[in-house]
Parts: C-alpha cells; sequence; structure tokens
C-alpha cells in the first residue's frame, strides 16, 4: 500500500514538474505583439502653424532663408526589449506592454514629434519580432499622410548594446539608425554585441520549474507572457562569426564583439545606416578608467557611419569633462582608491567610510578600524563597476554622493569622464603622423525611454513612464531575483566581489539611480522638407543639434568662411582657414505648455488611448515663448602630439553672453582673435539655456548639504516623502553640433 502510495504521488510530482516546464516555457503565455497603429494622422493644419511660427521667430533673429527645424527622438526602446518587459511587469507595477505600435502613436499624437526611430536592444529581438518591427514601423508611415509632407517619419534601427568589464573590452552602447524600410534596402536582421548576449543568457537562464511556479503563484498573466518572451529568445541561436552577413540563414541571431566588427557586418549589408553612441559616461556599466581613446584606433571608428554622439538622454547630460577618476591604475594594470576631493568622491573611499563606521559602532579599536576601511576601499577598487557589492547590507543613501559629478549640471550616474563628449572631440589619434585621426561628432539628444514613449521631455511630470525612474520594489522568487540580489546583513567589514555570484541586473546599483533618470532629450534636424529624405539629408550633414527636451530654435553658423561669397556655414560644418572665425549664434525659447492634451489628439487616440500612452499629457503649446538667458560657447583645440594632456584643450565656457529678457530670442556674433596666432585646428559649439524651471530629478541625490559644503545625508527619489516627480530647478538647454575650423598653413 505505502508503495503504490508512494508511486503515486511520485507521479503526481513528476507530471507538476512537466506541467511547470510547460508552464514556464509560456504555454499560458501570449506572444509580445506589435500592436495596432491608430489610424489618423495629426492634423496638417498643425504643423503648417509650427512651421509659420518657426518663420516668424527666424526672422525676429535676423535668420535669412531658413530651413526647417524638426524635432525627434532617435532613441526609443518598446517591451521587445529585454529590459523593458522587465519592468512592465506587476513586481514593479509595470504598465503591462508597450509595444511598436504604442510607440508610434505617442510620437505622433503624445508628443507630436516630426520623426523618431525604434532602437530596441538587438541581442534579444528574435527574427519574429524583427519582422514586426519592421511592419509595425511602415504601418506608422503609411499612417502619415503625403510622403512628400508627412506628420511623423518613422525611422527603424536597433541598438547594439556592448558591456565590457575592463576598460579595454568595453566599447558601450551605439544605436543603429536606417535610412530606409523597404525590403531591398535594410538588414535581414539586427546586429547585436556578442558580450551582452552572453549576459543576457546567464541573466535569463533562470529555473524554468521556478518561472512556472511563479507564474502560477501569479494572478497576473503577465508573468505567462514573460515566460513565453524568455523560451522564445532561448530557442533563437547566435549565427556563426565566420560566415559573411548575406550567406547567415533568417533564423539566428547576428553578433558583433567590437565596433569594428559591427561596421564590417553594416559594409557587407551595404544599407544606409547611422550609427550613434550614447551612454558614454554612464556609470551604470561603464567600468571605471574606461577612455574613448581606445575608439579612435585599429578600424574601431568608422567616420562615414559615426557621425553622431548622443550627448544628453534621460540617462543625463555627457557633456563636460573632469580632470578626476573614480579609480586609478599602476602600471602593472591593478587598481587602486584615490583621495575625495571637492568636487568628487570616489565610491571605493566612500566605501572605505562606511565600514569604518560600522567598525567603531561595534567597539573595535580605531587601528583596527582603519585597517579595514584601507581593506574596503582596496575591495571596492577592484570590483569597478561593483564596488556597492563589497560593503554588505549597505543602503543606498549611505553612498551620499558618491561617483557623482558634483559640479556638473544634471550628470549621468557615476560619471565616467573618460567619454564626455568634451574629452572625446579633444583626442587624436597619432598612429599615422601625416593624417592624425580624430572625431568629428555632430551632437543630438534623445530619450532612451523604455516606455515606447518618443521624446516624452515635453512636459517636466510623470516621473515613472516619462522617465527609467521606477518604485521600490520587493519580491522573492526567480523573476524579483533577477532585477536585485537578496539582502545581505550590514556587517563591519568588507567582501571581496566575485563576478560568478550574479548576473544581469543583480550587478548594477539600480536603486540609488533612480534619482539621475531624467524625461529626456531631443534631437532637432535643420531640414529642407519634413519628407524621409531631408531628414536624413539633414543628418548626414551634421546640421543638428540637441535640446534637454523643450523645443527651443537654434542656429550656429561661421560667417566669414573662404570661397563661400559671404554665405554663412550652418552647424556641423568643417573647413581649413588662416583667418580667425567669425561667427553667429541665435537662439529662441520653447513654448511653456498647457495642460492635458490638445484637441487633435484626442480625437485621434480617445480618452482611454490618452490616458493610456499619453498618461493624460501632451505636447500642448501656448502662445508664450520662454525666455533664453544666456549663450556659452565652448572652445576645444584637439590634440597635436600623443599623451597631450586633454584637460587644458578644453574651454568651458570659453565665453559667455547674458541676453536681454525678450520673448523674440537671442542673437550673439563673436570672434576667436587667437585662432590664427594659434595655429592649431579648433572646433567651437553653443549651449543656449533658458530660464529656470522645475525639472524631475534635476537634484540628483538630493545632498542636503552642511554650512563647509559638504555632503552628510542626502534625500534620494523615490524614497518617503520624495516619492513623486522629484522636481528641482534646472535650466533647459540646447548644444549645437560644432563646428570644426581646422587652421590651414601656408602651402
Amino acid at each position: 500500500m505505502i508503495r503504490r502510495l508512494l508511486l503515486a504521488l511520485a507521479a503526481l510530482a513528476l507530471l507538476a514538474s512537466v506541467a511547470l516546464y510547460f508552464v514556464g516555457r509560456g504555454a499560458l503565455g501570449r506572444h509580445e505583439a506589435p500592436g495596432a497603429v491608430a489610424p489618423q494622422a495629426r492634423s496638417p493644419r498643425l504643423d503648417a502653424a509650427r512651421a509659420q511660427q518657426q518663420r516668424a521667430s527666424a526672422a525676429a533673429v535676423g535668420v535669412a532663408r531658413p530651413k526647417q527645424i524638426l524635432f525627434g527622438d532617435l532613441h526609443v526602446h518598446t517591451t521587445f526589449s529585454f529590459d523593458a518587459f522587465l519592468i512592465s511587469l506587476p513586481l514593479g507595477q509595470g504598465e503591462g506592454a508597450r509595444p511598436p505600435a504604442d510607440a508610434c502613436d505617442f510620437a505622433r499624437h503624445c508628443s507630436a514629434l516630426d520623426f523618431w526611430s525604434l532602437n530596441d536592444h538587438a541581442e534579444g529581438i528574435t527574427p519574429r519580432h524583427w519582422k514586426e518591427s519592421i511592419e509595425s514601423v511602415r504601418q506608422c508611415n503609411e499612417v502619415a499622410g503625403d510622403p512628400a509632407n508627412p506628420d511623423s517619419v518613422a525611422f527603424l534601427g536597433w541598438e547594439w548594446t556592448q558591456v565590457g568589464n575592463t576598460p579595454e573590452d568595453h566599447w558601450g552602447h551605439k544605436n543603429v539608425v536606417l535610412a530606409h524600410t523597404d525590403e531591398a534596402r535594410i538588414p535581414r536582421r539586427p546586429i547585436g554585441a556578442t558580450a551582452t548576449y552572453e549576459r543576457i543568457r546567464r541573466a535569463t537562464d533562470l529555473p524554468t520549474v521556478g518561472i512556472g511556479a511563479a507564474a502560477l503563484l501569479s494572478d497576473n498573466p503577465r508573468l505567462h507572457d514573460f515566460a513565453r518572451f524568455l523560451a522564445e529568445r532561448a530557442d533563437v541561436q547566435h549565427c556563426a562569426d565566420d560566415v559573411p552577413s548575406a550567406e547567415l540563414p533568417d533564423d539566428c541571431l547576428e553578433l558583433a564583439a567590437t565596433p569594428r566588427d559591427l561596421f564590417r557586418k553594416l559594409d557587407e549589408a551595404g544599407h544606409e545606416a547611422i550609427v550613434i553612441p550614447h551612454g558614454t559616461t554612464w556609470g551604470m556599466y561603464t567600468p571605471p578608467g574606461s577612455s574613448w581613446a581606445h575608439q579612435l584606433v585599429d578600424g574601431q571608428h568608422d567616420p562615414a557611419r559615426q557621425t553622431l554622439f548622443e550627448i544628453y538622454s534621460g540617462h543625463g547630460n555627457s557633456d563636460v569633462y573632469r580632470d578626476w577618476r573614480a579609480l586609478e591604475f599602476a602600471a602593472d594594470g591593478s587598481p587602486s582608491c584615490p583621495e575625495p576631493s571637492e568636487s568628487y568622491l570616489p565610491t571605493c573611499w566612500q566605501a572605505g567610510e562606511i565600514i569604518r563606521a560600522r567598525c567603531l559602532d561595534a567597539g573595535e579599536a580605531s587601528s583596527e578600524c582603519e585597517q579595514r576601511a584601507a581593506q574596503a576601499r582596496r575591495h571596492a577598487a577592484e570590483a569597478g563597476t561593483q564596488a556597492h557589492l563589497t560593503v554588505p547590507g549597505a543602503r543606498a543613501e549611505e553612498w551620499l554622493d558618491a561617483g557623482q559629478c558634483r559640479d556638473c549640471a544634471e550628470p549621468a550616474f557615476n560619471y565616467r569622464p573618460g567619454g564626455a563628449a568634451q574629452y572625446v572631440m579633444a583626442l587624436r589619434n597619432f598612429e599615422d603622423a601625416s593624417v592624425p585621426e580624430r572625431f568629428r561628432f555632430g551632437f543630438m539628444a534623445s530619450s532612451d525611454n523604455h516606455y515606447a514613449r518618443p521624446g516624452t521631455g515635453f512636459k517636466e511630470l510623470n516621473r515613472v513612464g516619462f522617465t527609467e525612474s521606477r518604485r521600490r520594489t520587493a519580491g522573492s522568487g526567480p523573476i524579483a531575483q533577477a532585477l536585485a540580489p537578496e539582502p545581505d546583513e550590514p556587517l563591519p567589514q568588507s567582501r571581496a566581489f566575485d563576478r560568478d555570484d550574479l548576473t544581469g541586473f543583480q550587478l548594477f546599483e539600480l536603486e540609488r539611480q533612480t534619482s539621475f533618470f531624467l524625461t529626456g532629450g531631443l534631437v532637432a534636424v535643420h531640414a529642407n522638407g519634413r519628407d524621409r529624405a531631408s531628414i536624413w539629408d539633414g543628418l548626414g550633414r551634421r546640421e543638428v543639434y540637441g535640446t534637454s527636451g523643450p523645443r527651443m530654435l537654434l542656429w550656429f553658423d561661421l560667417l566669414n568662411a573662404p570661397g563661400t561669397r559671404g554665405q554663412a556655414l550652418p552647424m556641423g560644418s568643417e573647413l581649413a582657414t588662416l583667418e580667425n572665425p567669425i561667427f553667429q549664434a541665435r537662439a529662441v525659447g520653447s513654448f511653456e505648455q498647457l495642460p492635458g492634451c490638445p484637441d487633435d489628439a484626442q480625437g485621434a487616440l480617445g480618452a482611454q488611448e490618452i490616458r493610456r500612452i499619453c498618461m493624460g499629457e501632451c505636447y500642448h503649446p501656448s502662445d508664450r515663448r520662454r525666455l533664453v538667458t544666456r549663450i556659452e560657447v565652448v572652445r576645444i583645440r584637439p590634440q597635436t602630439h600623443a599623451g597631450e594632456a586633454v584637460a587644458a584643450l578644453i574651454q568651458d565656457p570659453w565665453r559667455s553672453f547674458s541676453c536681454e529678457p525678450r520673448p523674440e530670442g537671442c542673437t550673439i556674433t563673436f570672434e576667436d582673435p587667437e585662432f590664427a596666432a594659434g595655429r592649431r585646428d579648433t572646433l567651437y559649439y553653443v549651449r543656449a539655456f533658458e530660464e529656470p524651471a522645475p525639472g524631475v530629478n534635476a537634484a540628483g541625490v538630493g545632498c542636503v548639504r552642511d554650512t563647509l559644503g559638504n555632503c552628510p545625508e542626502v534625500a534620494l527619489c523615490g524614497s518617503g516623502p520624495n516619492s513623486d516627480d522629484c522636481l528641482a530647478e534646472h535650466e533647459p538647454r540646447a548644444w549645437s553640433s560644432p563646428i570644426f575650423v581646422d587652421f590651414a598653413p601656408q602651402g
């Protein structure tokens, strides 16, 4: 009898395991579909009225024969991306599916953009999702009306999302944007990053039975969808590395280990594409000590494709260079922790301070506690990006403002100066002394939104949804553990970091960085028309600029270029001259926003979709323009020899001009009287600032400083009374693309 009972129980257990396995494989879930694009275009009357307003503003600041200025977002994720799907789950009070169709509707009716692109992470895009992405972008364009004068242009693309463990093997993230959407002129598959693909495979290698149990215990069907989402990706194998792209099958995932490999594969495909680096100073994943210098050698830069640089996004500002570093490295490559300075507290140093305080509180001798603090600094330095994991049980507040750029405006989290736009533009590669190579990027901005909401920076609200900020979460089980490791006890000594213990998002400092997510920026292009070809041509000319979200109007021109017969050269231009250059910059502030959504958007989407997609808020301009308060000029003189110190080559600001408080805007003219005598190549760009206004997460960790300027306490966003939109005063701004003025020696 007992034997039969045991056999019956074993059979039931086997059946339960099989059932949980199939549930864990998504048997009860739905495929993440692309959604249906709303069938109504934006009213042509609105775009015509905005064009007329632009012409009037251009005339008011003296711009003759202006091109149209069109606003877009070239960095948009949907729940086709693994990380976007993960944050859509009920564990984090997620919103559910946010497919490509939602991105189209948001861009068209909520943010009223002129163009946008789809940039889901290539490492997790299945062949089925790639085909659905293509079809969704095509549907979005079909609704746009006359192709010669569309209400909005949707571009197809993806993100190449590479993360390395060391500065030497780290290349960062790059968006690939394609010129066309017809079958003959697009790649058969996106191209992902090898290292990140392997990380995702490890991070999603969750017990299938465990996922099934978690899904069954939840009353939310979204977990079943997630199980299917993971299973679909697990079934896709990566393509052979030694086979040319054109000879690969359609049902594999193509990977590139380095930027050089990515550019080679794009060349093999032979289609028009722009590659845009982003997140270059974002310390969540960028190893301390990383520098863009190694991206200028050995074919790791393609000047024909990699022409634009994302200087600002919802992950913060990557503009300015600072001379401090998170770590110092000996000749043998071993890291050590630098001492803090007035403008920077290294995370490794704060690790030692936390351990010292705990040790003293535990009653240990001061000499013992000092030794433990030194050991904690060593452990944190050796852990690199995962320094926060070397202090057991440390609360986010205990790290204060460690790792942050204290004198930067809205900086990226755990700032890495070796990827700052100013540093990148000052670099040169002298391997070929006759033609020293350098970067010549145009500057742009975008959102990096993971809720299928392109261009969320039109209003400073809806922190959860318009930024990447998430509410604090709690939970257990395999899905919760994918987001964060199990909590530790706050011990009075540190530990060495073991990379094999954790994977995926468990490695990242998620809680503190939620105070750094912004509503995101926009890319603006000076274009001869609203059509796809005109926008693409403007992007190719680098006649673009970025804003922190508002639709400021900006012109930046060189007035005395030789051989132009008085015709000005716009931002993004490059030339060689012997004369001192003369420039003119003009800026007009953005429109103040009205609450809610205009009638056109409400009529197109309806009340329910306005709430679901737009979160009840749209681009809704009043007739009042905000004031431009000043225009700054940054001057950079790129290196003239190997090893030349970069800090002295960057002058920020080189000039600063106050603007009269006129709604018509601001115009400045200036000359560089030192160019000809200095006899060295120089680039210039301008920043235009609007009057201060409240901004989501603009205060970062929210230091509560003492009388000496120290930061003994922080008020992190998302906790306690600071759990709303976390508004703080900031200065909305725009960055022009540089004008590159090379010195032309006699002969």
